[in-house]
């Protein structure tokens, strides 16, 4: 898929569209972890000093089967340092196919949701539907959403952007 495709491109198109006044900055990497976005961080804030930051990361970790523990500890220190920076946050949650097994899949998806609580942050659980996603959508990898679906990733993400974005007015 090319990066055009993606749903942060289409964001900053929606937000044309509106009229509001922000610029886009994508400093995803294809394959990154929680600990390289925690070393990477710092100097993306410090650089572009945003208004939002959407935290998605920590899938990678899961795949490769990290410890709970280190990708909690990760993204909760990344949403300390967001907030340190003033930038309100949208930490969206992952999800992993259920090969994974029960007891795992289960404390991953919920260490999102103890770090919305423990750092006060808005939450989005998953994109799409999770692991209910239509195959027609997700490409081979059977992991990764196909162009076709990033319209919809906007659209599950947009009410949380516009919401956060209308608190920083």
């Amino acid at each position: 898929m090319q990066r055009e495709q993606g749903w942060v491109n289409l964001l900053s198109r929606r937000l044309e569209q509106n009229e509001l006044n922000y610029q886009v900055v994508n400093t995803s990497v294809s394959g990154e972890t929680t600990g390289g976005g925690l070393v990477r961080l710092p100097k993306a804030l410090e650089l572009h000093q945003p208004d939002l930051v959407v935290l998605e990361l920590g899938g990678n970790d899961g795949l490769r089967g990290y410890p709970i523990s280190s990708i909690h500890k990760n993204l909760l220190e990344m949403t300390r340092l967001v907030q340190e920076s003033q930038a309100k946050i949208l930490l969206v949650g992952m999800v992993l196919p259920p090969n994974y097994g029960k007891r795992y899949t289960r404390a991953f998806e919920n260490l999102f949701k103890e770090i919305a609580v423990e750092r006060e942050v808005r939450i989005l659980p998953f994109l799409l539907e999770g692991i209910a996603t239509p195959e027609e959508l997700i490409q081979r990898d059977g992991i990764h959403p196909k162009p076709e679906a990033q319209s919809l990733i906007l659209d599950d993400i947009w009410p949380h952007i516009q919401a956060l974005l209308a608190e920083k007015d």
